[in-house]
């Protein structure tokens, strides 16, 4: 909306027959446009980022603390640290949680752990991350379940 007070001071500067400089177009003209195009540009639906983007970014740094970081980078799961004690070497690992479900996802994020922190993420935000999960991971998915028809 700024520009829409930017003409209405340039109309009550310069008149009500004030021609924009270069256009030679009214500005009453062009305020009675955006006056009508208003509730289009106030309650489009066009999203700023997809869904798919938004649930990359959810799993890259839900919180503050990367998804990656201990499920890796497609949700494959990975080494978080390894460690000797008195029985050895032994190493603390992030899940695969590729093949998890919406609902042990979200039960999962919003639950308290040993290691996983709670993120306190909504049930559309962990979607997002199960959709991009999801996608990201078809070709290993889709082989999994091949696999497991057949047998």
């Amino acid at each position: 909306m700024p520009l829409y007070f930017l003409l209405y001071y340039i109309k009550n500067t310069l008149g009500n027959t004030a021609v924009l400089p270069g256009y030679g177009v009214n500005v009453d003209t062009i305020m009675r446009l955006l006056w009508m195009l208003l509730p289009l540009i106030l309650w489009a639906q066009e999203d700023f980022i997809s869904h798919y983007e938004y649930g990359e970014m959810l799993y890259a740094n839900p919180r503050g603390v990367s998804c990656a970081q201990c499920h890796g980078e497609s949700g494959e799961g990975q080494t978080i640290v390894e460690f000797r004690d008195i029985h050895g070497k032994q190493a603390l690992k992030g899940s695969d949680i590729r093949r998890d479900s919406l609902e042990e996802m979200i039960i999962s994020v919003n639950t308290y752990h040993k290691i996983m922190p709670r993120y306190y993420l909504t049930d559309e935000e962990v979607k997002a991350i199960y959709d991009y999960l999801q996608k990201k991971n078809e070709v290993y998915l889709s082989t999994f379940t091949e696999t497991n028809t057949t047998q």
